[in-house]
């Protein structure tokens, strides 16, 4: 067994730029391929929640997320058996300074003061800061992320130049949030932009979704069930989700991501595989004389296609370890990028290369070197003594 190890590794050894090459393809491939399995689990079967965020559910439009809901529904929605708290929501996209500014986006909501503490009961805060929010009409609350970005102290005037809707908003900020998820996220008062909206505008007595915190866990399913057969049959009927399922909603825009992510990964395996083959194939042809005096030398054609087979799977077992690796160091990267970002790359927060991930990402490098060193392993353990000392090349 000893001399089919050191000969298995002195091939790898043999032609060390092309074998670097391949290990080099072969790593850059399995990276991928960690990344998107990590990018899988993290999205559909994922991510850890808070306490708050398992009771927590969204209620918006059946049909689109971009319109609107009657604020009489809240009334409603709070009536429902199981239902603890509920508030109504509006997203405020506009303005702040200079919008060409990536550090002046951010996610901007209207939002009844009494309740956002009720359904967020992560977010903590001091007391007088929450009922300064609760009774000044143009004061607002921001992330301690968000404030520590852009600089922002108590007290500071912020000026949000409204797009969608015409209006100017000048708030002051009276609280910060200390938020676990550290997103980047900025409340001001609901009552504000309605007063601040034309009399004729329709989209005062509209929001465009509600949060709703359920009395336990338990209770979720049926609350969403209850609060979606309550609407049915009128001229605005709702989705309630769980908060992750509302956000993975925003990655469904681009397709459907699972097909997506199978294709990506079908067209890299394939590709590694030619890679691979041709790589081996070439090794394989260079040494046929060799292989003829094994031969000779009483090497069985197994022994012979298990070396090679072996050396291939060493190789690819190589690219699989420094690929992973360097998927985990990008995951790790891209995580703490999407951290404090709102919306669905929330969803991403927990990508990680698991030992689950690293353990199949090798498999399947494993996999791929038997499979592409195969056809010429098996052409090489077949040719005759003669054939193979007779080859030139």
């Amino acid at each position: 067994m000893n001399r089919y190890i050191q000969l298995v590794l002195k091939n790898c050894l043999r032609n060390r730029r092309r074998n670097m090459l391949t290990i080099a393809s072969i790593a850059v491939s399995l990276c991928l391929v960690g990344v998107l399995m990590a990018l899988y689990r993290a999205l559909f079967f994922g991510g850890e929640t808070t306490p708050g965020q398992a009771v927590r559910l969204i209620t918006h439009h059946k049909v689109s997320l971009t319109q609107d809901l009657p604020l009489s529904y809240e009334e409603k929605i709070r009536q429902t058996v199981g239902v603890k708290a509920v508030t109504s929501l509006r997203w405020f996209g506009g303005v702040y300074k200079d919008e060409r500014d990536p550090k002046n986006r951010f996610a901007r909501f209207a939002i009844e003061p009494s309740q956002l503490f009720e359904v967020h009961p992560e977010y903590r805060i001091p007391d007088d800061q929450k009922l300064a929010f609760q009774k000044q009409k143009t004061a607002c609350v921001t992330s301690k992320a968000l404030a520590d970005k852009l600089g922002w102290k108590l007290g500071e005037r912020i000026t949000l130049v409204g797009d969608i809707s015409p209006v100017t908003l000048d708030l002051t900020l009276i609280g910060l949030i200390d938020d676990p998820d550290r997103t980047d996220v900025l409340y001001f008062n609901s009552e504000y932009l309605r007063d601040s909206l034309p009399a004729s505008d329709t989209r005062r007595d509209m929001v465009q979704q509600f949060r709703v915190e359920a009395a336990s866990k338990e209770d979720v399913p049926r609350v969403a069930s209850a609060i979606d057969a309550m609407f049915e049959n009128s001229p605005a009927p709702t989705m309630t989700e769980s908060e992750h399922a509302f956000l993975l909603s925003f990655v469904a825009f681009i397709g459907d991501v699972k097909i997506i992510l199978a294709a990506i990964f079908g067209a890299v395996t394939f590709t590694i595989l030619l890679v691979s083959a041709n790589a081996l194939s070439m090794s394989v042809r260079e040494r046929i004389r060799e292989i003829g005096v094994l031969k000779t030398l009483g090497f069985a054609s197994r022994e012979i296609l298990g070396m090679i087979v072996g050396e291939a799977a060493v190789l690819a077992l190589a690219g699989g370890v420094i690929g992973c690796t360097v998927a985990t160091v990008l995951c790790h990267g891209l995580s703490a990028a999407t951290r404090h970002s709102p919306g669905f790359l929330q969803t991403i927060r927990t990508l990680g290369v698991t030992p689950l991930i690293a353990s199949l990402d090798l498999v399947v490098a494993v996999m791929i070197g038997i499979v592409s060193a195969l056809v010429p392993a098996m052409s090489a353990a077949r040719t005759s003594i003669i054939d193979s000392l007779r080859y030139t090349g």
